[in-house]
């Protein structure tokens, strides 16, 4: 059995380590709602912008647009949206386990890496980094999204990549998230009967509406990326720091157990030996 100079000694540290992460989750928890309200301002707007698109194409079949075509690269642009720091769960992870595990061939990708885990586990992995904006996931806006879209947009004009994705974890609730790999571009049309909440009409060509409202397209979803890709951080950060402060309580109650023994133990052993010294003095 542990000394217990060694057992207080142990106990004293997880009761600092519990006080960090109980700390953590209360930080964690506050900017988990002021992301959530973000996440769920932006969504609708995303929503929209996507089921404009998707109007387009149901309307006009025979459009033809650089946008609504592959490029001929077997290049793909992926957008990978992780965090700067761990501490978070499988939040991380997940979103690696969907590039390296997925159907994308390595050496088609390039990799614009929004966050710092995300970067250095793909470079890794021997990924090409081609881009690393990690200093936006902290406090993304929409100009960033906007100036990401634009370098991205412009590689897919000029041929370099053929296909544009992102991958990102998508916000259900404070205890769900999805790991999600979307394709941005070519925008294809969703299959099946959609409903859309109200009509649309387009006074304009559909080819020029398209060159107007792709790049608005792209910024929204990368947008709507970055905050549901925060609120999820935040959410599985919370979740991780809770489940580490339950387990140092466990730990401290199963310490201070420990110590009441081996406390007990010395006392009833001194006592012995002061009886033993008593008898064999008399």
């Amino acid at each position: 059995m542990a000394s217990m100079r060694d057992i207080k000694r142990r106990k004293s540290s997880i009761q600092s380590t519990g006080q960090i992460t109980k700390a953590m989750k209360l930080v964690s928890t506050v900017k988990l709602q002021k992301a959530k309200v973000k996440a769920e301002q932006t969504r609708p707007y995303s929503n929209c912008m996507y089921d404009t698109v998707q109007s387009i194409l149901e309307r006009c079949d025979t459009v033809q647009h650089p946008y609504l075509q592959g490029g001929d690269s077997p290049k793909k642009a992926v957008i990978v949206l992780t965090s700067n720091r761990g501490l978070a769960g499988g939040y991380n992870s997940n979103v690696v386990k969907l590039i390296t595990r997925g159907e994308l061939a390595n050496e088609d990708l390039d990799i614009y890496a929004v966050g710092k885990k995300g970067k250095d586990a793909l470079a890794r992995a021997g990924y090409n980094i081609k881009m690393d904006s990690s200093q936006i996931v902290e406090e993304p806006t929409y100009a960033d999204a906007a100036a990401l879209g634009r370098v991205v947009l412009s590689s897919f004009a000029k041929g370099e990549i053929g296909e544009i994705w992102i991958a990102y974890t998508s916000f259900k609730n404070t205890v769900m998230h999805e790991p999600r790999l979307m394709k941005l571009l070519p925008v294809e049309r969703e299959e099946g009967e959609r409903q859309l909440e109200a009509p649309m009409n387009f006074e304009a060509e559909e080819e020029s509406i398209l060159d107007m409202l792709i790049p608005n397209y792209i910024t929204s979803l990368i947008y709507g990326g970055l905050l549901e890709a925060s609120a999820s951080e935040n959410g599985a950060r919370m979740q991780a720091m809770d489940s580490a402060t339950s387990n140092a309580e466990e730990m401290i109650e199963d310490l201070t157990l420990l110590y009441n023994r081996a406390r007990q133990g010395s006392i009833t052993q001194e006592l012995t030996e002061i009886i033993a010294g008593a008898s064999a003095i008399s």
